[in-house]
């Protein structure tokens, strides 16, 4: 993908929930390049003062306002955008447990208002971020999620110009509400690893893949598809040991138990869309299905399944202590956190 940068050079592009963690990867991607402007879209203007200082580039343009508020997303837009990158969620199970409506509101109808205003809009190409919660979903989070996807592929049916990728990722390590800095702090503080359950099993992704993967979508995806890339895996009891050992830490965990929503494993290719899935090396691509309600004018057509199976987090590759050592330390904030606990 090493070509990528040229697809946008005198572009403009809108990422939706740009002040998080994947905002913050992107910009430091492609300020670099010949892009001509990068808008942010959040509705947090404390994170977009701070990402302001911290960046202080004229190619990057603000813009306060609600993935829920189809104007204001509309108002992002005018004025040449060419895609956009659509982050802006509610990505945290526990919270969308308790404030299931919000997940909705956020992750479903603020969906409908992104793509809905960039189809206006004519805007060239849409990549929406979801997530392995999203296959067999047994909390609010991964149910809305789930309808988020349905929508972008109900809408890439009727979106002639602009297309229509979603990508499903598992977790992205060290971004913004996940374990890895909250050990660290409990570290610092010398109380014990909080672990839901030892054996629980995740997928581990870093931010730059995270990037990578959109990328890869924009690039190769097609109106509908859902883009998936393959990735290691651990157990929650391995991923503190690494942790442990990368900081000497000695003190025992702490089992507090699954909270609201959990599961014990993330799937990120279900059985019934490797019918269709498509393998690409690194990646697995979910063709749209491009049928209509009329299924008696496609009797004849027949198809035959993939050999491709379910791609879950406990058959994936699980990485031993050393692997996940040596996954961590190829963490930037990694890096920074074991440099400064090294000069206390």
């Amino acid at each position: 993908m090493s070509d990528y940068k040229e697809l946008f050079n005198g572009k403009t592009l809108l990422i939706t929930g740009g002040t998080g963690s994947f905002g913050n990867a992107v910009l430091e991607r492609f300020l670099k390049t010949g892009i001509k402007q990068i808008r942010i879209f959040s509705r947090d203007e404390l994170k977009q003062d701070q990402m302001r200082r911290k960046y202080r580039n004229e190619k990057i343009k603000y813009y306060l306002g609600d993935v829920k508020d189809i104007n204001s997303v509309r108002n992002s837009m005018r004025g040449g955008v060419d895609y956009v990158f659509h982050a802006a969620a509610l990505k945290q199970v526990p919270s969308c447990e308790f404030f299931p409506i919000e997940a909705v509101k956020t992750n479903v109808l603020g969906t409908e208002n992104v793509l809905t205003a960039a189809i206006e809009e004519g805007i060239k190409a849409v990549i929406c971020l979801s997530t392995d919660k999203a296959a067999y979903p047994v909390n609010a989070m991964g149910t809305s999620k789930a309808m988020m996807e349905k929508v972008v592929i109900a809408k890439s049916r009727t979106s002639k110009d602009t297309k229509i990728c979603c990508t499903r990722y598992g977790n992205v390590m060290y971004s913004r509400g996940s374990v890895l800095p909250l050990w660290i702090k409990q570290i610092k503080d010398g109380s014990a690893l909080t672990l839901t359950d030892p054996n629980m099993t995740r997928f581990l992704m870093s931010l730059n893949e995270a990037v990578d993967l959109v990328m890869f979508a924009f690039i190769n995806g097609e109106n509908g598809d859902i883009l998936v890339q393959k990735s290691s895996a651990t157990t929650v009891k391995v991923l503190a040991d690494a942790v442990k050992e990368i900081f000497h830490y000695t003190k025992r965990d702490r089992v507090i138990g699954l909270r609201h929503g959990e599961k014990t494993y993330e799937t990120l290719l279900t059985d019934e869309e490797c019918y269709h899935a498509i393998d690409m090396g690194n990646f697995y691509r979910v063709p749209c299905d491009k049928r209509d309600l009329n299924y008696e004018k496609y009797i004849d057509l027949g198809t035959e399944r993939s050999g491709i199976t379910q791609f879950n987090s406990n058959n994936t590759r699980l990485l031993t202590v050393s692997q996940t050592i040596e996954r961590l330390l190829e963490l930037r904030e990694i890096q920074e956190e074991l440099r400064n606990w090294n000069q206390i």
